[in-house]
């Protein structure tokens, strides 16, 4: 079955209905952003949407670039006096949007106050979950102590959004989102927010860093992938983002539109959760609750991977749009299992699986997904709903919501099976097999994406030894052995990495990145 988009006659209507654009001026430019954020604080939320909404406004020690390597930014040198004890020097020419100085004070408030934002649906907790403890050496000198060693130490706070002590000591989520507490370093300032229609920045001028090449700058939310693909070619817009893949070609043929394609580093995967006793959505032949949870068998996990065909999704689903997977990141990072590959769909091996498992007959399933956070997410769901009916589950329904909604649901565990999506954000697999796979554990800051709440002691042993290892080499090998430990268990359900196009106007260019993130910064005008 093929699924595709079009651009719709009332798509395109409501796009030419649109704000006249504020790039009918040279120095500003309109960009459409398939989702918008849930906050403006850059703590609140460790989700996509969120995290290329700060990147605007914020910045953070380290910087990442397009191929996912960290470069000193506001940290300029780090030195480990000991295994527990890291000195870092803080760059001396920055100022806050407010004009007050950039200062230790700064990084020692947003380093302590990650993990404590309210009513995070996706925290940053793993990001300082080894800190102990953070000190002001002087005003452009901090020292971190971890509670054990810990090598990865800069590729985790180097990702912490800082913010001034100043504005945020005391402010509250609407502070931020009125503008009042969103007083950064980066290289725009907040000017207004409109959920549901769109964010304005203005260029800082006494940004330390390289200029914009836009003064004004508008993002405009546009869930829907058909108006999204019109306000484009109506000229509304100059650039967006997450392009539909069945509107790659026609885009690719209009002389007046440049399309930038990549292959991501976001694994689609499909989550079974562990969590409780019953699974929500999970149900025998009379509807009843299956106890215990079949999904904290593994040879049940396995059942459902031996029923899925990825690489019918991605050719007929998805254009072509993606990579098939059966591990968490791509093959350009480290800790990447060369010979860990996707097998073909198996219906024999999945009805053998399930009969072990106690349910030779299958047993009833509620499918859930997105249906605007990733281009073809809902098709996916649709798709998978019917490869595993083919498999031998009955699949009671396929329930797609906006992601805002859908995002908050899946982190209070309220879905049983759910498609969800995960982007690399390090040179390696540690982040993602920390926050997706290790053992949740709130207090210790561990698994703060693990939703499932899967949980193995002999995968947090050896991720455990990797993320206390100083050589190299050694601690990539181990990281390869703890996806091979979490992969042979069937901890999550790989399908496939997105690869993902933006798409703009003549006019300016834009640079694409493997952490798919839509900021001003990486969009120029063209020479």
């Amino acid at each position: 079955m093929t699924f595709l988009k079009s651009v719709t006659t009332a798509a395109f209507a409501a796009a030419m209905l649109a704000t006249t654009s504020l790039s009918a001026f040279a120095d500003n430019v309109v960009i459409g952003r398939a989702n918008e954020p849930s906050a403006i604080d850059p703590q609140f939320s460790r989700t996509g949407n969120n995290q290329m909404t700060a990147d605007n406004m914020f910045e953070t020690l380290l910087f990442t670039d397009a191929n996912l390597q960290m470069h000193p930014h506001l940290a300029t040198e780090w030195k480990n006096i000991d295994p527990l004890t890291w000195e870092i020097s803080l760059r001396k020419d920055v100022t806050f949007h407010d004009g007050s100085p950039f200062t230790a004070d700064d990084v020692v408030f947003s380093i302590e106050r990650t993990d404590k934002v309210p009513n995070s649906p996706a925290p940053f907790t793993d990001m300082v979950s080894t800190v102990a403890k953070t000190e002001k050496i002087d005003d452009h000198t901090i020292r971190v102590t971890t509670k054990r060693p810990n090598p990865a130490l800069m590729e985790q706070i180097g990702r912490v959004f800082l913010v001034s002590k100043k504005a945020a000591e005391n402010a509250s989520l609407e502070d931020f989102n009125s503008g009042k507490a969103a007083i950064g370093t980066g290289p725009y300032k907040f000017v207004e927010w409109k959920p549901a229609e769109s964010l304005k920045l203005v260029a800082y001028d006494g940004y330390w860093g390289e200029k914009p090449d836009y003064d004004n700058v508008e993002f405009r939310f546009i869930a829907n992938d058909a108006a999204r693909t019109a306000a484009l070619l109506s000229g509304s817009v100059d650039l967006i983002d997450a392009v539909s893949p069945a509107d790659v070609a026609r885009l690719e043929g209009e002389k007046s539109i440049k399309v930038y394609p990549i292959e991501s580093g976001r694994l689609v995967y499909l989550a079974l959760s562990m969590r409780d006793d019953t699974a929500p959505g999970v149900v025998d032949a009379g509807g009843k609750p299956i106890e215990p949870n079949p999904f904290r068998d593994a040879r049940v996990r396995k059942a459902i991977s031996n029923m899925i065909d990825r690489n019918l999704m991605v050719d007929r689903i998805l254009n072509g749009s993606g990579v098939a997977s059966a591990q968490i990141v791509p093959s350009v990072l480290g800790g990447y299992v060369k010979d860990l590959q996707p097998t073909k769909p198996d219906a024999d091996e999945a009805k053998k699986l399930l009969t072990e498992a106690g349910f030779p007959e299958g047993f009833g399933i509620t499918l859930y997904s997105s249906n605007n956070r990733f281009p073809g997410d809902g098709d996916i769901a649709q798709a998978m709903g019917q490869m595993l009916a083919r498999g031998g589950l009955k699949v009671n329904g396929v329930q797609t919501q906006p992601y805002n909604v859908y995002a908050a649901a899946a982190t209070k565990g309220e879905y049983g099976a759910y498609i969800f999506s995960l982007g690399a954000s390090t040179p390696n697999s540690e982040g993602s097999l920390r926050s997706l796979l290790q053992t949740y554990r709130k207090d210790a800051g561990t698994g703060g994406f693990n939703r499932m709440r899967y949980s193995n002691a002999e995968f947090d042993a050896m991720l455990n030894s990797a993320m206390e290892e100083f050589d190299h080499e050694t601690r990539m090998k181990k990281l390869e052995d703890a996806t091979k430990i979490a992969m042979e268990d069937q901890a999550i359900v790989p399908l496939y990495f997105q690869k993902i196009y933006w798409a703009s106007r003549d006019g300016l260019d834009f640079t694409p990145n493997l952490s798919e993130r839509t900021i001003a910064q990486d969009v120029r005008k063209q020479k």
